[in-house]
């Protein structure tokens, strides 16, 4: 067998050993983003300012508040709007559901009614704004197929650049993205931002993170105070920023319910 053909053949194992390291690395890093905000619980208040393509700009309020689940690794979020007047005591509620789909649940006092939403309803605008009921938590790592494109600086940090693809037809109709693209910080593994893409391969949005924060530094938890999506097709955007904000420990799974939802 002559060296060269050693050689081509080390160098060919070498590059398929160098892809499959991307391939475990990607999902690896993936997995970091996932929990690296998942908290025992939080409360805070926050404020939606919608901005359309002609610069006018509308501001809603609501409460929110989230605790990991009992299993260490789905999250309950009840979100309440306090303004404008038309929509106030409006809620949602999200239960993440990692072995299956999330069950989410909308309020609307007007109606006096609570309506459950399907899967499909995740691409849905949540309450009128650029993010979608779907982006509101982060999606099921085992779901999509990653791999890391390359390595970036945003906004001063080192960051990991993760294609995300779904592994099957239902994730990505329910989703309503084709891809995603997704720039993890190398430190916190928060994602600074985040590159949507419809179903036709065409960029739709993209969120930028900002005053990420380590929210407790113990268990290595970071979340950022500020979230931007901006809609390129329809060049409209929304900046979620927490007023207040503070971990608290003493939720429970009863302050998580269609009851809960329904009665404050």
């Amino acid at each position: 067998m002559s060296p060269r053909f050693l050689s081509l053949a080390f160098g060919a194992l070498a590059l398929a050993s160098a892809f499959t390291a991307s391939a475990i690395d990607a999902a690896d890093v993936m997995e970091k983003n996932f929990v690296s905000t998942k908290l025992a619980g939080f409360a805070g208040d926050v404020s939606l300012r919608l901005v359309d393509a002609r610069g006018d700009t509308r501001v809603r309020r609501m409460a929110v508040r989230s605790r990991l689940r009992d299993n260490g690794v789905d999250s309950a979020v009840l979100t309440r709007f306090a303004q404008p007047a038309d929509i106030k005591g409006t809620g949602f509620l999200q239960l993440e559901n990692s072995a299956a789909d999330d069950d989410i649940w909308v309020y609307l006092p007007a109606l006096g009614k609570t309506r459950r939403l399907a899967a499909n309803n995740k691409r849905d605008s949540f309450f009128g704004t650029d993010f979608a009921y779907g982006d509101i938590l982060l999606p099921q790592v085992a779901k999509y197929q990653h791999a890391l494109l390359r390595n970036e600086v945003v906004d001063g940090s080192d960051c990991y650049v993760i294609e995300s693809k779904p592994r099957d037809a239902k994730t990505r109709d329910d989703s309503g993205y084709s891809k995603r693209i997704t720039w993890v910080d190398a430190r916190s593994f928060v994602e600074r931002k985040v590159e949507y893409y419809d179903l036709a391969g065409r960029l739709l949005k993209t969120q930028t993170t900002f005053d990420v924060k380590a929210v407790d530094a113990a268990r290595g938890r970071w979340l950022p105070m500020r979230r931007q999506m901006v809609n390129h097709q329809t060049r409209h955007s929304t900046l979620y920023q927490f007023d207040r904000f503070e971990v608290r420990k003493g939720l429970r799974d009863a302050d998580f319910t269609v009851r809960q939802l329904e009665e404050e």
